[in-house]
């Protein structure tokens, strides 16, 4: 079912769907004589692409989702535990490590160990499987922040977990009752609190990895399509999709995962397999 649900999430969003439409409409222009169809999907589809890849559509679009929780800010009130959700990375030894981890994951990273600093006592849980890697990303993002200068008895592992639902149940096992500090990426914010609220979590977010901003100027860069707006859109589509699959699995009334008895230790991370290998995607 995992598999399954990635695969077909990764086939409906925006530039996959609209080059299977172009696809499509080639197919019909060249092997039929439907030349009016034929015209209007390949039409639509390079229509859509410029539309997706729009300053204005693809921020209008994926801002006020990332606005709907507030940036952390410190307070009086202890914090006994910065949990850190995984988003992908890569194992290529002709890198530094802080560049295998995937952009996302290097921004949730750094805010969970700048709010860990703010919190000398707190623990800092890392989670993410290995997405067909050797090493989990749980694993890569401990290995950057013991390189940071993270102590190593202040990490704790969930590296099971494949998605942000198994994530809350799992760490549901470990905070308990215990005041936790929830780290990922602005957009997936509100759907990751959905998670961990089910799991019977009340964590305080800390958003992270903003990506639309409504403060640019320069007509040259506002209007001119570029791949950084097509990935504004593809984030806020990827949101939804989950949401409409949290309300889908909720219906069908699924099982929770087994939570964990206890974390993974941080051991020394191990030497990672010399080979370029592609890990896991987003959460």
């Amino acid at each position: 079912m995992f598999e399954l649900k990635k695969i077909f999430s990764a086939l409906l969003m925006p530039l996959p769907a609209l080059l299977l439409l172009g696809c499509f409409g080639l197919m019909l222009l060249w092997f039929t004589r439907r030349k009016g169809l034929a015209s209007a999907c390949i039409a639509f589809a390079f229509l859509g692409i410029f539309l997706v890849s729009f300053q204005p559509i693809a921020t209008s679009l994926l801002r006020p989702l990332e606005r709907e929780n507030e940036p952390f800010i410190p307070s009086a009130e202890t914090v006994d535990y910065v949990m850190v959700l995984g988003s992908g990375h890569v194992i290529d030894h002709a890198m530094p490590i802080t560049s295998e981890l995937s952009r996302t994951s290097l921004m949730r990273l750094a805010e969970g160990l700048r709010i860990h600093r703010l919190y000398p006592e707190s623990k800092l849980i890392l989670s993410g499987y290995g997405g067909g890697s050797d090493v989990s990303q749980a694993r890569m993002m401990a290995k950057v922040a013991l390189a940071l200068g993270t102590k190593k008895n202040d990490i704790l592992l969930l590296e099971t977990a494949r998605d942000t639902w198994e994530e809350a149940f799992q760490a549901a096992s470990v905070v308990g009752d215990r005041k936790l500090v929830l780290v990922t990426s602005a957009s997936h914010m509100t759907r990751a609190l959905y998670e961990f609220n089910q799991a019977g979590l009340k964590p305080t977010p800390a958003p992270t990895n903003f990506l639309a901003s409504n403060k640019i100027k320069q007509p040259w860069e506002r209007y001119q399509p570029q791949a950084k707006y097509l990935e504004q859109t593809e984030r806020y589509w990827h949101e939804t999709m989950g949401q409409w699959w949290q309300t889908l699995r909720d219906q069908l009334a699924a099982p929770p995962p087994e939570r964990l008895d206890q974390p993974a230790a941080p051991e020394q991370p191990a030497e990672a397999n010399p080979d370029t290998k592609q890990s896991g995607q987003p959460a």
